[in-house]
């Protein structure tokens, strides 16, 4: 039987054991609604300096008259100018343009002598002739293009105003997955609308939307429409800018993805002040070190980042980059991963001194380059194609005739002349045409010593050095 105190002491448990679960109850319920006042204020803080982008572009009507015009005035007259015929059966068509209308999402982000500048992406403003903006209180104005910038689908366009309220720029370094965010747009045109999501990643490279390409990837709910406008984390600071989606259908699928802050901010600074982007450029082309090249430059891990072709009389070049050597370390920061590498650099300030950690021949050296300004015919830091690591070819001395007709270098490397279908080099990209300029680290320049150096692999695995139309890259062949 139960003491006098031990029934008390379960009686007392038992009564205020309802009313704990209540309490816990309504916490929870205030916690979920405080958050919801979080988002409200965000909304509150940032919608006015969010823009609906309406765009107008002149095209041809495709509309075809049966009639010759001669026919048509000789019963009409010209009572109807403006009807679309031609002026002769099979003649071209006279036809009367009309406006295109497409939408997007931008946001005010600087102003200075009664101008505003807007941010949002080019996809939105490109090729079209009318660009209007409107915003959250109802006013309308007519934009104009301050300066665009294609390979990171970034814009800047210009009103005259300069009452409009400038959104507050957050840090995207200071990011963490998992975040809430807030997505801010017009979505299928329906003015000013709120999401609300999480950081699902941080950058998202090598997708193939952008040239330069550091996305954050976010569930918030981004629709077409949504494109130029913000991400916003809890303190209303912009942290991206809404720019492309994952989907099968058109429509939202739980991922989207935002151009970090960082980037954009620095991109739409350069258009304000120049109308145009500066990059810097290195002149290397590089690929992912993969855990088979790895092993083949004797490596302890695949960390870095591994130059395949350094451009002669480049800054590269000049500071003693050279093939073969992996990067471990880009101004002080590990360095791994080629799409970000690639943006590092084209945010490199032409003519500013860019440091490097190396490993080449197994020791570790810090190289100083003077990065140069990056032009249209020149990539920043250009990714070569990734083979597969997997020979079954046949390869021929470049002799001066041959290297005349293909035109391409003699006495350098080997030409590839056949390539077993199936093989383990066509699987890894080589074909009829590649040149091969290395084995194993070592120059082949005739087919005998290509294919000594073949005989000599060891492990029935080889490492080559292949050129494809200016472009090198090491491949990893492997075979039983």
């Amino acid at each position: 039987m139960l003491g006098y105190r031990n029934f008390i002491l379960l009686l007392t448990l038992a009564l205020l054991m309802p009313v704990d679960l209540l309490a816990q109850q309504g916490n929870g319920v205030e916690s979920l609604r405080q958050t919801s006042k979080a988002f409200a204020e965000v909304a509150r803080k940032v919608s006015p300096s969010v823009v609906l982008i309406q765009v107008e572009r002149e095209t041809e009507v495709a509309q075809i008259s049966p009639f010759g015009d001669d026919l048509f005035k000789r019963f009409f007259g010209d009572r109807f100018p403006d009807m679309p015929r031609f002026n002769a059966p099979g003649g071209k068509q006279q036809g009367r343009q009309r406006a295109v209308v497409g939408q997007g999402s931008g946001f005010v982000f600087a102003a200075n002598n009664n101008k505003t500048y807007i941010l949002t992406n080019n996809h939105v403003i490109e090729g079209n002739d009318k660009i209007s903006v409107k915003f959250l209180d109802g006013r309308e104005f007519e934009a104009k293009i301050k300066g665009t910038d294609p390979k990171s689908d970034i814009a800047v366009i210009e009103i005259e105003a300069s009452d409009l309220p400038v959104v507050q720029i957050g840090d995207y370094s200071q990011l963490e997955v998992g975040e809430w965010v807030v997505a801010i747009g017009n979505p299928f045109g329906l003015s000013h609308t709120l999401t609300v999501g999480v950081v699902s990643a941080k950058g998202r490279t090598s997708l193939g939307i952008n040239d330069y390409e550091d996305f954050i990837q976010t569930d918030a709910a981004i629709n077409p429409g949504n494109s130029g406008g913000p991400l916003v984390n809890l303190d209303g600071e912009v942290i991206g800018m809404n720019t492309a989606i994952f989907s099968r259908s058109g429509g939202y699928m739980g991922i989207g993805f935002a151009i970090p802050i960082n980037l954009a901010a620095r991109i739409a600074n350069q258009l304000i002040e120049k109308g145009e982007v500066e990059r810097g450029y290195l002149g290397i082309m590089i690929q992912p070190l993969t855990a088979d090249l790895a092993r083949s430059f004797d490596l302890k891990n695949d960390k870095g980042i591994l130059i395949a072709q350094v451009t002669k009389n480049s800054p590269a070049d000049k500071a003693g980059l050279k093939a073969g050597d992996v990067i471990v370390n880009y101004q002080g920061r590990p360095m791994s991963d080629t799409g970000d590498f690639r943006n590092q650099v084209a945010l490199a300030q032409p003519g500013s001194k860019v440091e490097f950690d190396i490993i080449r021949d197994g020791k570790q050296r810090n190289i100083s380059v003077k990065v140069d300004k990056l032009s249209d015919h020149k990539q920043a830091a250009q990714e070569s194609s990734q083979a597969s690591e997997k020979l079954g070819i046949v390869v021929q001395t470049i002799t001066a005739d041959l290297a005349k007709q293909l035109g391409i270098k003699a006495g350098k490397g080997v030409i590839v002349i056949e390539v077993a279908p199936g093989s383990v080099a066509t699987m890894a990209g080589i074909g009829r045409g590649s040149v091969i300029l290395e084995v194993n680290r070592k120059a082949v320049n005739t087919a005998a010593e290509f294919d000594q150096a073949i005989k000599n692999s060891v492990n029935n695995k080889v490492l080559l050095l292949v050129r494809d139309d200016e472009v090198s890259r090491y491949v990893v062949l492997s075979w039983r």
